[in-house]
């Protein structure tokens, strides 16, 4: 199957981090379900395959305990899918039964695998059962010590090319301080200190569209130096926004009344991440109409 249609089953034992791991796979732009019953899971491929829509290009399904005694028939499913021309790449999540145990004690839940019984039990139980996924899946993860940060790595190099990381979507945002900071803002610059058109009666009814405007606020050594820094300073951020991996990055740059200077600025920003390759939306808050 070619990078751009891909069907990943996430699955492994409870309390690994399944939903952790699907929801990570949602933030790459995955169409994700969660707890399929395994029985569906040949009908569900088939839908997939034919779907012509870009969402539905790489989906994530997750089928686990939650399934009931359906569970040992699962490798049957996936050979079924295979059989169907969907070639499905297997994530599979492990931890130790010792920690297993710690993280079931913690939120007191009861196992799927032992409903009336005891966590351990459920635990032996299930890992039993998995055991044949767990011998033919493309990625295992252990649990046991690894963080949030290592495990969303993990499944990022597994499950996103280069190529896609630099896809996250970045909004150049310019505003007024007046109206207040937009709460959806990454990264804010505060433009406040180069010099305001609104003082000069030739510029103030204009805009940091107009070419005019654009030069008094940047033509000078201050906004040649602040653009240089700031790009310095992207060269740097972008590729590790991407590979953390996050999927949308707003910058926001605000003035004080968000018409001027911001605007001057968000347009040289938006720019200049376009010609690093970048895909960018520019938005100007506080511009009327």
């Amino acid at each position: 199957m070619p990078d751009s249609r891909r069907f990943v089953l996430v699955t492994g034992l409870s309390g690994a981090g399944k939903s952790l791991a699907l929801k990570f796979l949602e933030d790459l732009g995955y169409y994700c379900v969660d707890n399929l019953p395994g029985a569906l899971l040949p009908t569900f491929a088939e839908l997939v395959r034919g779907a012509h829509e870009p969402a539905r290009r790489k989906v994530a399904v997750c089928v686990d305990a939650r399934a009931g005694q359906g569970l040992s028939l699962l490798p049957g499913y996936v050979q079924e899918v295979e059989e169907r021309g969907v070639h499905v790449e297997t994530l599979y999540l492990d931890s130790t039964s010792e920690v297993l145990l710690q993280r079931y004690s913690e939120t007191r839940r009861r196992h799927p695998c032992s409903p009336s019984g005891s966590v351990e039990e459920g635990i032996r139980r299930e890992r039993e059962i998995m055991q044949p996924m767990r011998s033919r899946a493309d990625l295992v993860i252990d649990t046991s010590s690894t963080s949030v940060a290592e495990l969303r790595e993990r499944i990022a190099s597994m499950f996103v090319s280069p190529k896609e990381a630099r896809k996250i979507v970045t909004t150049v945002l310019s505003f007024g301080f007046k109206r207040g900071i937009p709460p959806e803002a990454d990264l804010v610059f505060d433009v406040r200190f180069l010099p305001n058109p609104y003082y000069d009666a030739e510029l103030r009814a204009l805009t940091g569209t107009e070419p005019d405007v654009r030069d008094f606020v940047l033509a000078n050594s201050d906004g040649r130096e602040f653009l240089d820094r700031v790009k310095s300073m992207l060269k740097f951020l972008m590729p590790r926004y991407a590979a953390e991996p996050k999927s949308y990055l707003t910058i926001a740059v605000g003035c004080t009344g968000g018409q001027h200077r911001s605007v001057a600025v968000a347009l040289e920003l938006a720019t200049m991440l376009r010609e690093m390759a970048y895909d960018v939306r520019l938005r100007h808050r506080d511009l009327p109409g």
